[in-house]
């Protein structure tokens, strides 16, 4: 079965840029995210909060999670809040696991504990 590739769209209001992240962010597509990205965080004039709407990632990799940590570092440069929004169980794992959570501000599934998250493949 084959993951479909990452689709980006990016919305703008008042203070802050909404990036929706659907499908996979891995080796593939982290470059890409990341240009898309780091173009929200220079954009004119600079929100004060970037969201990463993660509900449509099917699948993020060691790749994506270092494409999230260059965001993480260019964001905090510039003075920008980076929150994730609803990751998928097997993301916020991740980040619990590699004690990244803390970085990418409050997110929906922040009080659950490592415990009562599920991985699932597929």
């Amino acid at each position: 079965m084959s993951l479909p590739p990452l689709s980006l769209t990016v919305e703008t209001g008042e203070g802050t840029t909404r990036l929706r992240l659907a499908g996979v962010l891995d080796y593939d597509t982290s470059d890409a995210f990341g240009i898309r990205a780091t173009a929200c965080v220079d954009a004119d004039p600079t929100p004060a909060e970037l969201r990463l709407d993660c509900a449509g990632l099917r699948l993020c990799d060691s790749m994506g999670l270092a494409a999230l940590l260059m965001v993480h570092r260019r964001s905090a440069a510039r003075g920008i809040t980076l929150v994730l929004d609803d990751p998928p169980p097997s993301m916020e794992r991740m980040l619990r696991i590699t004690g990244t959570r803390h970085l990418f501000g409050p997110g929906a599934q922040e009080s659950r504990s490592p415990e009562e998250l599920t991985e699932t493949t597929d």
